[in-house]
């Protein structure tokens, strides 16, 4: 992937992320605040303070997601984001991790 297409894809996926924490937070699932600022967002879960960063690394070629519970690295593999050590995906991941600091089950 050329990085380009690895930029356009990156601020796809973290249009998506905000635009699904937004959607969260106009339904009262959970109260938080994203904030972006190029190609880092900061999501910042208002009850308790802690936050979750994901932001893109295009010399990696990965998305880099940072909570409470540690630090992970996904790439891209068949069409998904994937953790580089499990073989989680990225939106399965931010779902838990949400749930875990925002206090409510959230689905991404």
């Amino acid at each position: 992937m050329s990085e380009k297409e690895f930029l356009d894809l990156a601020e796809t996926t973290l249009n998506k992320i905000e635009a699904a924490m937004d959607r969260l937070n106009d339904e009262d699932v959970i109260d938080v605040e994203c904030k972006r600022s190029g190609n880092v967002l900061e999501i910042e879960f208002i009850d308790n303070g802690s936050k979750i960063i994901v932001n893109s690394q295009a010399p990696m070629q990965e998305l880099w997601v940072a909570a409470k519970s540690g630090g992970f690295h996904y790439k891209r593999i068949d069409g998904a984001w994937v953790n580089t050590r499990d073989g989680s995906e990225l939106f399965a991941a931010l779902s838990d991790l949400a749930s875990a600091q925002g206090g409510a089950r959230v689905t991404l």
